[in-house]
C-alpha cells in the first residue's frame, strides 16, 4: 500500500515519512534552510558539485542540528554496496564509497544525496536497524534495494515484511526521458512498453521515437514488493517540476544535492 508522505510543519518545509515511531527519526531536505547561494541556493549538501565548501559545511551542520547528531555522508558511485556504519564513522576523514548505509547504533545518521535519483529509507521494528539507499536507475537495476533490504534484515534479525520503507521525492515519470539502454536494464520490452505492457513494461511510457518515460518510483515499488516489503509510503513530488523547492540535475545540469537521512534515536 502506498501512502502520501506528509510535509514537515517546520519553516523549511523539509519532507518526513508518515511514520509514528519514537524510536526512529527520518527526513529529506529541500532547497530551503541553507547557506549556499546562486544555483546552489540554499540547502546544498553536495561537496563535489562546485559549491563553496564552507557553505556546504554549514548546510551539513544544519542537518546535524535537525537530527541531533552528525550525519555520515557517503561517496556515491551509482553502485550497490551497502556500508555498515557506526559511531566511529561520524568523524572519519574520508567518506565510505557506497550507495547505501545501514546501522544498528543509536544516534548514527545514515544519509544519501540526491538530485533526481530516488532516496529510499528503511526501518526495522522498534528501531533495531535503519538504512538509507541511493536508487538512481543504474543502482536500482543493479540491485541496490535488494542489497539494502538484505543488509538491514541481517543486521536486525527481521524479515522483509517487518520493514517499513519510505520513498522520497525524485524525478517524476513525465520528466524522466530515457533510451533503450534503461529499458534493457530492467528487462522491459520496447514494443510492450509502448502499449502499457505488464511487469516492468508498464513502468515505461512511449515518448519521442526511440525514447520512453520511466517511472523510477514505480520501478522501486515493484522491487520492494518482490522482496516482500509491503509497508511502503512515498512522496509523490517530482523534483524536476518544482525548481523553487528541489534540486534537479536533469533540469539544471550544474546544481546542488538534497539529503535523505534516517537514524535511531538515543535514550531508548
Amino acid at each position: 500500500m502506498i501512502a502520501a508522505a506528509r510535509r514537515d510543519l517546520g519553516s523549511h518545509g523539509w519532507l518526513i515519512p508518515p511514520w509514528r515511531d519514537d524510536a526512529v527519526g527520518a527526513l529529506m531536505t529541500t532547497r530551503a534552510g541553507g547557506h549556499s547561494s546562486g544555483r546552489y541556493a540554499s540547502m546544498n549538501v553536495g561537496l563535489a558539485v562546485g559549491d563553496d565548501a564552507k557553505a556546504v559545511a554549514a548546510n551539513r551542520c544544519a542537518i546535524a542540528d535537525a537530527c541531533g547528531v552528525a550525519p555520515v555522508f557517503l561517496r556515491q558511485v551509482h553502485g550497490v554496496r551497502v556500508a555498515r556504519i557506526g559511531r566511529s564513522d561520524v568523524d572519519a576523514l574520508e567518506p565510505i564509497e557506497a550507495d547505501a548505509a545501514v546501522t544498528t547504533e543509536p544516534e548514527v545518521v545514515c544519509v544519501v544525496q540526491v538530485a533526481d535519483c530516488l532516496p529510499v529509507l528503511l526501518a526495522a521494528p522498534d528501531g533495531r536497524a535503519v538504512a538509507a539507499a541511493h536508487a538512481g536507475w543504474r543502482g536500482l537495476a543493479s540491485g541496490v534495494l535488494e542489497a539494502s533490504v538484505a543488509a538491514i534484515c541481517t543486521a536486525s534479525g527481521v524479515r522483509p515484511g517487518d520493514l517499513r520503507a519510505w520513498l522520497g521525492a525524485c524525478i517524476g515519470q513525465r520528466a524522466f526521458e530515457v533510451g533503450p539502454d534503461v529499458l534493457a536494464a530492467f528487462g522491459a520490452d520496447s514494443d510492450n512498453a509502448s502499449t502499457g505492457g505488464v511487469g516492468a513494461d508498464r513502468r515505461f511510457l512511449a515518448g519521442r521515437p526511440g525514447r520512453w518515460h520511466a517511472d523510477l518510483r514505480g520501478l522501486a515499488c515493484d522491487r520492494l514488493a518482490a522482496l516482500g516489503v509491503v509497508q511502503v509510503s512515498a512522496s509523490d513530488e517530482c523534483v524536476a517540476a518544482d525548481a523553487s523547492r528541489f534540486f534537479s540535475y536533469r533540469r539544471d545540469g550544474i546544481t546542488g544535492r538534497m539529503a535523505a537521512a534516517i537514524w535511531i534515536r538515543g535514550g531508548r
